[in-house]
């Protein structure tokens, strides 16, 4: 009689549960650390603040389960994903999935979605030691699943190496468009020069729009880390509240998610504060990250800004691009950022010199019917992101 094959595989530890708790701080965000796009929306504080404060919970539609596999008490991958009653805070749109599944009396939701709540900022969702070791944690959530009987299994805004791996293990992959701003092959030294980088048209447009914001008597202050004070962030946060419910919507974050990002993640925070007339009257709030992509070499840190959340108690013309992407592209520019991305839609963004660029998600649907329908409209839908790419890129800012 043959001896049975031996087993290459790792003795891996599988672990599902529903606090990071379990998991140490230092060791989820060391492996976090050696990921290829490790956005400060994945660190541990970041994600246990989404939860802990409520704004990322069963109410709000995001139940969290928090993925770990260990070898020999070490953590080889980890992964936050959310069970999902609705679609809301993701940014990729599934709306017509959901309803196509409705009216054949079928249930979509709950549904799993992997990405940081109310977060639309590409990174690495699927943390791992090695490709082994993410290859394993990507079954295992599909297997949880489908023991879950959930509908489908949503992987946004990854990195090119979750991608990779989901389209290795069979996910259907879907492309949308964001606009970031970069300042990588000669750096600029100050904002005029990048503007003289720009076509005339686009050059002379955001000097009126800046200069109609210093007509109307606007200045700025910046403020970095500890720097901002609680009452910035409590004038913030004033700002930010009211301009989501002038739009008819509640805020998705509470005033004590920010305190903890205040308490914990003081360092990854710049907020600009418009000033009319000796008063605060707006804000911008930008995160930032410091990406090193190599063990020993300093010139390999990669530094980005995210222009993440606004808001202004006046109307003022103009205002909007100037606290939002003007001051933080000069910003970035005086202290050596190689790139500012500005999130989710608004092609608005590009007449500010915010390129376009394809951002990129994976889905594993349950139904293989369904599977089939919506693989054949991402095909359709991808045929058109790249037409649109290619017009935006025919309308270009720069020279």
């Amino acid at each position: 009689m043959s001896e049975p094959e031996k087993s290459n595989a790792p003795d891996y530890v599988i672990q599902v549960n529903d606090s990071l708790h379990k998991i140490r701080t230092d060791d989820w965000n060391a492996l976090l650390a050696l990921q290829t796009v490790p956005t400060p929306f994945m660190r541990y504080e970041y994600l246990n603040a989404m939860q802990q404060s409520g704004c990322a919970s069963a109410q709000t539609g995001w139940t969290a389960r928090y993925f770990s596999i260990w070898l020999n008490d070490q953590l080889q991958a980890a992964c936050a994903l959310y069970i999902k009653t609705n679609s809301y805070g993701e940014y990729v749109f599934d709306h017509a999935w959901a309803n196509a599944y409705h009216q054949h009396g079928l249930p979509y939701y709950p549904k799993a979605t992997i990405a940081p709540p109310f977060t639309p900022v590409p990174g690495t969702r699927l943390l791992a030691r090695d490709a082994t070791a993410k290859s394993t944690l990507l079954e295992s959530m599909i297997s949880w699943c489908e023991e879950q009987n959930l509908s489908s299994m949503h992987l946004l805004f990854g990195s090119d190496g979750d991608i990779n791996a989901c389209q290795t293990a069979g996910l259907m992959l879907r492309h949308t468009v964001q606009f970031h701003w970069t300042n990588n092959e000669k750096p600029f030294t100050h904002f005029d020069e990048f503007l003289m980088t720009l076509t005339q048209e686009k050059r002379k447009k955001i000097r009126q729009e800046r200069r109609k914001v210093a007509v109307a008597g606007v200045t700025f202050r910046s403020a970095l880390g500890t720097e901002i004070t609680d009452a910035d962030w409590d004038f913030f946060y004033q700002c930010y509240e009211r301009t989501y419910w002038e739009h008819g919507n509640a805020p998705y974050l509470s005033r004590n998610f920010f305190r903890m990002m205040q308490q914990t993640m003081p360092e990854n925070w710049l907020l600009f504060t418009a000033i009319r007339g000796g008063q605060a009257v707006a804000t911008s709030l930008i995160a930032l990250q410091a990406i090193n992509t190599s063990a020993t070499a300093k010139k390999d840190i990669i530094k980005v800004a995210y222009g993440r959340y606004w808001g202004t108690l006046e109307s003022i013309d103009c205002l909007h691009f100037e606290a939002c992407y003007y001051q933080a592209i000069e910003w970035c520019i005086q202290q050596g950022y190689q790139r500012f991305e500005g999130g989710a839609q608004g092609e608005h963004k590009m007449a500010r010199a915010l390129l376009p660029i394809k951002a990129s998600s994976a889905h594993w649907v349950a139904h293989p019917e369904f599977a089939k329908a919506i693989q054949h409209f991402l095909k359709r839908e991808e045929l058109g992101i790249e037409n649109y790419l290619d017009d935006l890129n025919s309308r270009s800012p720069v020279k």
